[in-house]
């Protein structure tokens, strides 16, 4: 698929992974609507980028305001792609320091943002993509995002390493229930970026964090997290695939 001229959209897209991809996006002639929390700065950056971006706060769990966002990107111009980078972390372990059993309302929130949201986000817009005429026999493309930690999970991570590898299992499958509607769906899991989530950090976490990875010995840089998403929109052959993007990393258990 051509991304010149297309209108997508962006989850999460005020900040970190998502605000390369609209960026990456816009730079190759997309017309983007970012989505993205009402306190974030999706305003601001719409502003820098011009008329061709639109900002729209919105909760990715929340029906009605996904649906708004996807009437403005439709007025925008034809919806043909999705990409969806909204989530959260939170530490929760099995049992606590003290002997509690961890907290089930931070869990199942963890689980909502980041499982229930990405379906949320992948059914609304595979509805609207559904209703495209076909461009070279494809009605748009769904990208959604995972982590290595579907895979290697850390500890404290089991509500995000649990939704994350929901993510992972709902890829093939949505995939193969919206072949019949010419629509790919594909995931994204990424390992240790370079992103605001990281900032608490002080160097030498970082630094260490750096190391682990085999090659390149780096944090991974949002842009290459786009770079990745305009590819998949662009190759009509990749469907119903997660994509592994960290260096080689396999995370140790903390």
């Amino acid at each position: 698929m051509n991304i010149e001229g297309i209108s997508a959209v962006v989850t999460g897209g005020a900040s970190g992974l998502g605000r390369a991809t609209v960026e990456h996006l816009v730079a190759r002639g997309a017309n983007v609507v970012i989505a993205d929390l009402p306190g974030s700065a999706g305003s601001e950056l719409a502003l820098r980028l011009g008329p061709k971006v639109r900002f729209v706060p919105a909760d990715v769990t929340i029906p009605e305001q996904m649906s708004a966002v996807y009437d403005a990107a439709e007025e925008l111009g034809v919806l043909r792609a999705v990409v969806n980078c909204a989530g959260r972390g939170g530490t929760v372990r099995v049992v606590d320091k003290h002997g509690e059993p961890g907290p089930l309302d931070l869990f199942e929130h963890i689980v909502r943002v980041n499982l229930i949201g990405t379906f949320n986000v992948l059914r609304l817009g595979a509805a609207r993509m559904a209703k495209n005429e076909p461009v070279d026999g494809e009605r748009g493309v769904v990208i959604m995002t995972s982590s290595v930690a579907a895979y290697e999970g850390q500890v404290g991570q089991i509500p995000y390493a649990s939704a994350k590898a929901g993510i992972v299992g709902m890829t093939i499958v949505a995939a193969r229930d919206l072949a019949r509607s010419c629509v790919r769906v594909c995931t994204i899991a990424p390992g240790t970026f370079d992103t605001p989530i990281l900032s608490r950090f002080g160097p030498e976490v970082l630094e260490g964090l750096a190391r682990a990875v085999p090659h390149p010995a780096r944090l991974g840089r949002p842009a290459e997290f786009a770079m990745l998403a305009g590819q998949i929109i662009e190759n009509p052959m990749l469907n119903g695939e997660t994509i592994r993007l960290d260096g080689a990393i396999r995370m140790p258990p903390r």
